[in-house]
């Protein structure tokens, strides 16, 4: 067993404190890294505080994780030790089933191993994720972090980055297509910065005209201000494809209108129960609410290929561990452009570890 360290949380209303643990022994398939940084997403702080309802303690947080190899099983072929892999939401997945050889780990039939708060699929233990010193994953859900791209900033990739770009290519946006955002956060950001470099036309919406310089600055055409009920009259029938990134309970309804004829509204961020919505637009338009997870492993590494070859990256606020119990609270009020990513070289080894 690897002895490490990392940030858990105890229970709901427990902050995020220091936790020594075991790592599984390498199985045969299975590659270890160190945890070099690990984004912040919105989730972690939901799953810390139990607000969807499933959550498991002691819980290690994080799932946006960049980091080198420094062991290796002695069956795996694709990394070496050295070699600077990425891992994001899921860490194993059945491999057998329909969705899992067609590329679709994450929608895994048996339900794919989350990075944490879940149980590895042969031992039953635990998994935590990488608010911590290592890890260790199956060598086919570990992703290769492609030359050129920066370390410090690609780690929210692995969700915020692909949550946004897996329904950007399922709808096929490209040159031409007209694409809107809403919510300006975390997903919504890389959503903006990912259609714009596809070559889409990108609107973002918004409830505040506040947000228009960073939204243009991002990569944006426009703003759109959904409490401006003229220019939202005005805008209907203008998009294909809305990407919808808040992540608390709203209203959708304002935003179906905007749709054109047989486009949809994709649902990336909230995790619950939306406002009632109308079936008048839908019917009326053709239209479609769709929700969308995270990517295939396959997908993911595309899409990091993609964002190094476009230079698409989050943007970034760096932060020490010791500051991750302040990065929720300010995560809780949206004070943040728009995504922490944790230097995990500033986790001190436990003596358990260092040993």
């Amino acid at each position: 067993m690897m002895k490490t360290t990392g940030y858990a949380a105890q229970s709901a209303d427990a902050a995020l404190a220091p936790f020594d643990f075991e790592r599984r022994e390498l199985r045969a398939d299975d590659v270890a890294m160190e945890v070099l940084y690990c984004g912040v997403c919105h989730s972690d702080l939901h799953q810390a505080r139990n607000d969807w309802g499933w959550s498991q303690y002691p819980m290690v947080p994080g799932h946006e994780i960049v980091g080198r190899v420094i062991a290796v099983g002695n069956a795996v072929k694709l990394y070496r030790i050295g070699d600077h892999v990425a891992v994001g939401c899921m860490v194993d997945s059945c491999r057998e089933c329909d969705q899992c050889r067609k590329g679709l780990e994450q929608l895994c039939r048996k339900g794919n191993t989350q990075t944490y708060n879940d149980k590895d699929r042969f031992s039953c233990e635990p998994t935590h994720g990488g608010y911590s010193k290592h890890l260790v994953v199956r060598e086919e859900f570990a992703l290769r972090v492609p030359d050129g791209l920066d370390l410090s900033k690609a780690a929210p990739l692995l969700c915020a980055g692909i949550t946004t770009y897996s329904p950007l290519r399922t709808w096929n946006v490209g040159p031409g297509s007209r694409v809107g955002v809403i919510g300006l956060g975390g997903l919504g950001h890389m959503a903006v910065k990912l259609a714009a470099a596809m070559g889409a036309d990108v609107t973002v919406v918004s409830r505040s005209k506040d947000k228009e310089a960073d939204a243009l600055t991002l990569g944006a055409d426009r703003l759109l201000l959904s409490s401006d009920t003229e220019a939202m009259a005005e805008a209907a029938n203008g998009f294909d494809l809305i990407i919808d990134t808040v992540p608390v309970k709203h209203d959708i309804n304002p935003y179906l209108p905007l749709l054109d004829v047989d486009s949809t509204l994709v649902l990336v961020g909230q995790v619950g129960p939306l406002a009632e919505p109308s079936t008048v637009p839908l019917l009326l338009g053709r239209r479609r609410i769709a929700g969308s997870p995270i990517g295939g492993i396959a997908e993911t590494q595309e899409m990091l290929n993609f964002c190094a070859k476009a230079g698409v990256l989050p943007d970034v606020e760096m932060i020490g561990i010791d500051q991750i119990n302040q990065a929720f609270e300010r995560l809780e009020r949206a004070d943040v452009r728009y995504r922490f990513v944790i230097d995990m070289a500033t986790l001190p080894a436990s003596p358990a570890s260092a040993a």
